[in-house]
């Protein structure tokens, strides 16, 4: 018997994109369209448009492997796990899928928002072909490890966002699939319930069963993955172990001369409506750039737009190596002051910034990501990891010492020599 849990040959999917302004053109205007453009009106008679969201995408998993699918958003991510799931067909291609798949996609997916969690739990235990006596067992715990015992019996279209996530994860880890797809949906839940989420994930990869695992933390991809593949616009452009592969992703791609700016694309419809500009490494002098001495301090500059009013808006930076590993997280209403100064931001043009002094990193590239959220209420926006730079030691601490310098932290520390 094959030890493939997933074998994907060669698929494709492609979406229609229908125009708005052909939608609603008047006969005359169609009329005057077709008679100029035939050749056009013949191959999109309905004013649409195809893109590939995958193309010539192949690859197997093993059995009891747990595998990270990591990209830019719109890289074709949520698609792939949608046909792994069977929630969506390929164009082209197939797919084989051996074992009974547990899937946590979009918030609600695989949920009748008219019936309640109760009835959802024994729901999808029976598309996994569990018998009632199988969930039965598995009941209590799934409902404990949610944390919404009280609300088991309301129908989930009356959650919150993070209520579905917490129930949707639980029924998808506790049905004991053989196969487990999760997609970013855990940026949904708040950071205590995401370490817990992050945990049985963990326990579920030690029992053997397969995992994919869709995240832009990879501080999270790699400790919880084995391998990795990268897809960047529609295309696979790299499988390999983990570290490798998140080294080559927040390299590849991410090197903007010190600045990013967001493409329309690549805001989530939900970020509305906060609506991110730019994010800049500023060195002492004003000046954008992709390399910063260790001695030198830095500005973090953080550029956006609201459309309306947000009240109790923190926007805010996580600053991370290469490697995933957190250095510090700050947000611009961490001081009590300015909370309450910003607590109503009005719609109109921002700037954040964030001064991090001399004398702080060690030499490195590190990766600087951005949050912009209301506490335990909603996540607008998040990248993380918008902006790659480098830190020179020259002139830090003990370069006189030929030595590699060890930590993520170069601190220029108060030191006393007493003879006594």
């Amino acid at each position: 018997m094959s030890n493939l849990a997933i074998k994907v040959n060669d698929i494709g999917k492609k979406y229609n994109i229908f125009s708005e302004v052909n939608r609603y053109q008047t006969l005359r205007e169609k009329i005057v369209d077709t008679i100029r453009s035939p050749l056009k009106s013949l191959l999109h008679p309905t004013g649409s448009e195809s893109f590939w969201a995958l193309r010539n995408i192949s690859f197997e998993v093993e059995r009891g492997l747990v595998m990270g699918v990591i990209g830019k958003n719109g890289a074709g991510k949520s698609t792939l796990l949608k046909i792994l799931s069977r929630v969506v067909e390929p164009t082209e291609g197939s797919v084989e899928i051996r074992g009974r798949v547990g899937s946590l996609l979009e918030v609600g997916t695989g949920f009748h928002p008219e019936l309640t969690g109760r009835e959802n739990v024994y729901l999808n235990g029976a598309i996994l072909g569990m018998r009632r006596a199988e969930i039965d067992k598995k009941f209590d715990e799934i409902v404990a490890f949610s944390e919404i015992g009280q609300f088991i019996d309301t129908p989930v279209k009356r959650y919150s966002s993070g209520m579905y996530m917490r129930l949707a994860f639980a029924v998808s880890a506790h049905l004991e699939p053989e196969i487990l797809i999760v997609d970013e949906v855990l940026a949904v839940g708040d950071a205590e319930f995401q370490k817990k989420c992050l945990g049985k994930m963990s326990d579920v990869a030690g029992e053997g069963r397969t995992v994919l695992f869709v995240s832009h933390n990879m501080s999270a991809v790699t400790r919880l993955t084995k391998e990795c593949i990268i897809l960047e616009h529609g295309k696979m452009t790299m499988r390999g172990p983990s570290h490798e592969a998140v080294d080559y992703y927040l390299s590849h791609d991410y090197e903007k001369g010190g600045e990013r700016r967001w493409q329309a694309e690549e805001i989530p419809a939900d970020a509305e409506p906060f609506k991110p500009v730019a994010m800049r490494v500023l060195n002492s002098k004003g000046q954008v750039v992709d390399s910063i001495r260790s001695v030198d301090p830095m500005t973090i500059e953080i550029e956006y737009t609201l459309q309306r009013p947000i009240i109790g808006l923190r926007v805010g930076i996580y600053l991370m190596t290469m490697h995933g590993e957190f250095v510090f997280t700050s947000f611009d209403t961490d001081d009590p002051d300015k909370f309450n100064q910003h607590a109503e931001r009005k719609g109109g043009n921002y700037i954040s910034r964030c001064a991090v002094p001399a004398d702080m990193l060690n030499e490195g590239r590190f990766v600087i990501g951005v949050n912009a959220s209301v506490f335990r209420v909603k996540r607008y926006f998040q990248d993380a990891n918008a902006v790659v730079f480098n830190v020179n030691p020259t002139g830090a601490p003990g370069m006189h010492w030929p030595e590699a310098r060890q930590g993520v932290t170069r601190p220029r520390l108060g030191w006393e020599i007493v003879e006594r």
